[in-house]
Order: C-alpha cells, then structure tokens, then sequence
C-alpha cells in the first residue's frame, strides 16, 4: 500500500477524528479511503450520463471576497441553472442548494467549474 501525505485544515481534521470515534473507524487512512472510493464512485457515475438530466447540487463554501465565482459560475451555465438557495449556515459559512436541467456534458462542466473553486469545501449532486 503506497503512503501519501495530505495537508487538512485544523476544523475539518477534529470533525474527522469525532466521527472516527462515532463511527468506530480504525484510523484516519481507512475513513480517507472509504471517501476517496465514494467521490470516485460517484465521479465515475456522473462521466457516464448522457441526453437531458435534472439534478440539485449542494455546495458549502466559505464567505469571502472570492465567492463571486460561485455566481459567475451560475451566470456562465445560466442554461442549465433553474433556481437556487442561499443561506448561512454558520459564521462565515454559506450553503447553496442549485435546481439545474439540462445537457449532461454542460452538467458535468459545471459541477467541475463549482468544485474547482477552491473557496468551496464541499459539493453534492443528486440525480432526480
């Protein structure tokens, strides 16, 4: 098994090491593998749809002066974006549920586009 290192802000870190505790996990590795196997999985699943697709997608980033990528992304694939919700879900914390339809490649461009934000810290997309 090859060794790699992985640089975690300090929040998130103690948020993984209570759920390891929760969940009865053995260590960090085994928790950062089950993930890496559920974003892959789910990756693999959005690369193979095709034709016409309806989805919410479910973003949390942090507040900040770069935000505005977040709109201008929603404004570049306006096409596909239905509606959305915005709300603060803790101190400089947002959360954004995205109504979108239409092509699956567009779908696909712009749930990369979201997640290469580096502002946001999360992005979950449900197939309807």
């Amino acid at each position: 098994m090859s060794i790699i290192s992985l640089s975690i802000p300090k929040p998130l870190l103690e948020k993984v090491d209570a759920y390891i505790k929760e969940q009865g996990y053995a260590n960090r590795s085994e928790i950062v593998r089950q993930a890496l196997r559920a974003y892959l999985s789910e990756t693999k699943h959005l690369e193979e749809l095709k034709g016409n697709i309806t989805a919410t997608i479910t973003i949390i980033y942090q507040k900040g002066h770069r935000t505005g990528q977040t709109i201008d992304n929603q404004h570049h694939f306006n096409n596909v974006v239905l509606t959305f919700l915005h709300t603060h879900i803790e101190e400089g914390i947002c959360i954004e549920v995205i109504v979108a339809k239409g092509d699956a490649q567009t779908m696909k461009e712009f749930i990369t586009a979201l997640r290469a934000n580096r502002q946001v810290s999360e992005v979950k997309v449900t197939l309807l």
